[in-house]
């Protein structure tokens, strides 16, 4: 059965399903990624401390001859209250894509004619691919102790350039997929919008700039297992939007049938 119900009903059903995989990701993330951060951050608070113990006695001297001496800054939010609030960020962030995921799914279930529930599935691959792996590869999420402060602003809007061609690419493998969809062979059905993809996928890496700003002493096992958790975050967040919107279209769907039996 096809997604026919209204924008409204789309919507609702779209924030629980965010919700709901948002939690989900929230888990995944303070189970897999929060012992990789904490070993990022104390890498970073060693080095901090080396940087600031060839000044501390000069500093020290100051201090006892002006009568005045420095302490630590203590962080704004503790520990506890950032692990609290990264299951708030998820699950915010959860209901914010669940509702566009409702849109999109709205507008674009005419252009990808398939079943309410496969047609949920899809459209969740779809943007897992293009919002989350094509930028992956390019530009991969980063620990803590990783990256220049003065960088951050030009590093997000190469991000958010990544995530824009991700989103060409598969646009450009859909529409190429409709247009030889009635072709004889299924081999060339099935390779058109894949090489398609690659090949706009790989024109844009090559114009993009490359970003490297790990140190050469940072433990290259702790930034992968730190990259894979959280691409392993958001292959949740994104799977299970997928899933819970479409048991939810299907039990909508499901719900539907009797009044319908009970009519004819």
């Amino acid at each position: 059965m096809p997604l026919t119900d209204s924008l409204a009903k789309l919507v609702i059903r779209g924030l629980l399903a965010g919700l709901i995989a948002g939690l989900l990701a929230g888990g995944v993330a303070f189970f897999l990624g929060e012992p990789h951060i904490e070993a990022a951050i104390a890498i970073e608070e060693s080095q901090g401390a080396t940087d600031v113990a060839g000044h501390s006695h000069d500093a020290d001297q100051a201090g006892a001859a002006t009568g005045h001496s420095h302490s630590d800054g203590e962080a704004l939010v503790s520990r506890d209250g950032q692990r609290f609030g990264l299951f708030l960020a998820t699950s915010l962030a959860g209901m914010a894509l669940g509702a566009i995921f409702a849109v999109v799914a709205h507008y674009t279930r005419r252009v990808i004619p398939l079943p309410g529930p496969l047609f949920a599935m899809t459209l969740a691959a779809f943007g897992w691919l293009a919002i989350e792996a094509v930028p992956f590869f390019k530009y991969p999420a980063n620990p803590p102790a990783v990256g220049d402060p003065d960088t951050v602003t030009q590093r997000t809007w190469l991000w958010l350039a990544s995530v824009v061609l991700g989103l060409l690419a598969v646009v450009a493998g859909i529409l190429v997929a409709r247009a030889v969809a009635a072709h004889a062979f299924r081999t060339v059905r099935l390779a058109a919008p894949l090489i398609t993809f690659l090949a706009v996928v790989t024109i844009g890496y090559l114009v993009l700039p490359t970003v490297n700003e790990v140190g050469d002493d940072f433990p290259a096992a702790l930034l992968w297992e730190f990259r894979l958790s959280s691409l392993a975050t958001q292959a949740t967040l994104w799977l299970g939007l997928g899933l819970v919107f479409a048991f939810l279209t299907e039990r909508a769907a499901k719900s539907k049938e009797p009044a319908t039996a009970a009519a004819t």
